[in-house]
């Protein structure tokens, strides 16, 4: 049998170390097993955490899943908005470019992690209304609609109108092409998406 070492100390866990954990073995549980079908202790186990040090951070299941939309939005801004700066040509054919940047890094988002994101805005419940009051991608995509028309390159009479038309445009295609089982045809959706909004850009 071997001694302690007097001077080895256990390994401890950062708090911020012991949230993600909780987060990453939820998540991975409610894509497995669906939310309704995971309680607090399948979490906890998952996460090899005690049930009191899950309290310590969520107070319930529900504000967990909240916590895993924070971070599931919060990571597609990042990626959107790191796609989108990349195209930083002058004049309207960049901000153009920039539009399909916007609706092509939307587009593989969402179709590359559809079941994270029907798990977490779909089961068990359909998506909030409350959810797209301050959605931060429309926010996001309101920013570069009155950027674009600051610079001149388009016309945008209602910024926010524009932007959740342009958002949910993309949402619907992107079921239809799951549904159909035409998750390859990304960059002629893209296509189609960039034409027909940036021809409405230019007369609205």
């Amino acid at each position: 049998m071997q001694g302690h070492d007097p001077g080895q100390r256990p390994r401890v866990r950062a708090p911020q170390n012991r949230r993600v954990e909780l987060l990453d073995a939820a998540e991975r549980l409610f894509l497995q097993k669906g939310v309704v079908q995971t309680s607090v202790d399948d979490i906890t186990t998952g996460a090899q955490v005690s049930k009191g040090t899950f309290y310590l951070y969520f107070s319930s299941r529900e504000e967990l899943l909240g916590a895993l939309r924070e971070r599931f939005i919060q990571g597609f801004c990042l990626r959107v908005d790191t796609a989108v700066r990349r195209r930083a040509a002058p004049g309207e054919k960049g901000w153009n470019a920039r539009l399909r940047a916007w609706f092509s890094a939307m587009l593989d988002g969402l179709l590359d992690q559809v079941m994270l994101h029907d798990m977490l805005f779909h089961d068990p419940h359909p998506a909030s209304r409350e959810l797209m009051k301050d959605n931060p991608i429309i926010v996001q995509l309101e920013a570069l609609l009155e950027a674009g028309a600051a610079a001149g390159a388009w016309q945008v009479a209602d910024s926010r109108a524009m932007a959740i038309m342009m958002f949910h445009s993309m949402h619907g295609l992107a079921d239809d092409a799951v549904a159909r089982g035409a998750t390859a045809q990304r960059a002629r959706i893209v296509r189609r998406l960039t034409d027909t909004f940036a021809a409405a850009l230019r007369s609205c």
